[in-house]
């Protein structure tokens, strides 16, 4: 049984060597200078320049639910499109234009921050997906945030 395992995979294994030399065999020298080509000119990409990255909403109190529109222009040569957006956590909510952004043209991605359950200082980020060069865009939001007053727990103090 081992030596059939063993013939089956030199077997497999001299297929797969003699496969890669006439691969190489196919490839056309005109066909790689086309592609270098196209890819060199593909260097026109949209660019999401954006007026801040990071926005300080201050000290808020828990259960707070606070906003902030971000403002960019696409400063790049190709229109923008926003494929998605989506914050570190659930308490992230990003919304964003759905249509492209033509070169030049300014937009706007709303974020919107719960800050229930989310005592303490918070930092959270947003994960843009678009058509630019990288194909990821990061903003942030922070905050300090006011627990909630406990209530109080036990008997009432004797006097």
């Amino acid at each position: 049984m081992k030596k059939g395992i063993l013939v089956l995979a030199g077997v497999f294994a001299m297929t797969v060597m003699s496969c890669k030399d006439k691969a190489v065999e196919k490839v056309k020298e005109e066909n790689v200078e086309i592609a270098a080509d196209r890819d060199a000119k593909n260097t026109d990409f949209p660019v999401m320049a954006f007026a801040e990255t990071e926005h300080d909403f201050g000290t808020i109190n828990e259960g707070d639910v606070v906003e902030h529109k971000f403002e960019f222009t696409n400063t790049g040569k190709a229109p923008l499109v926003i494929v998605s957006a989506k914050g570190s956590c659930g308490c992230t909510v990003p919304e964003w234009p759905k249509e492209p952004i033509a070169p030049g043209a300014t937009g706007e991605m709303l974020v919107k921050f719960n800050s229930n359950g989310k005592p303490n200082q918070q930092t959270k980020q947003v994960t843009i997906t678009a058509n630019t060069e990288a194909g990821k865009e990061i903003i942030k939001i922070k905050a300090s945030v006011t627990p909630k007053a406990k209530p109080a727990s036990g008997t009432p103090a004797a006097e």
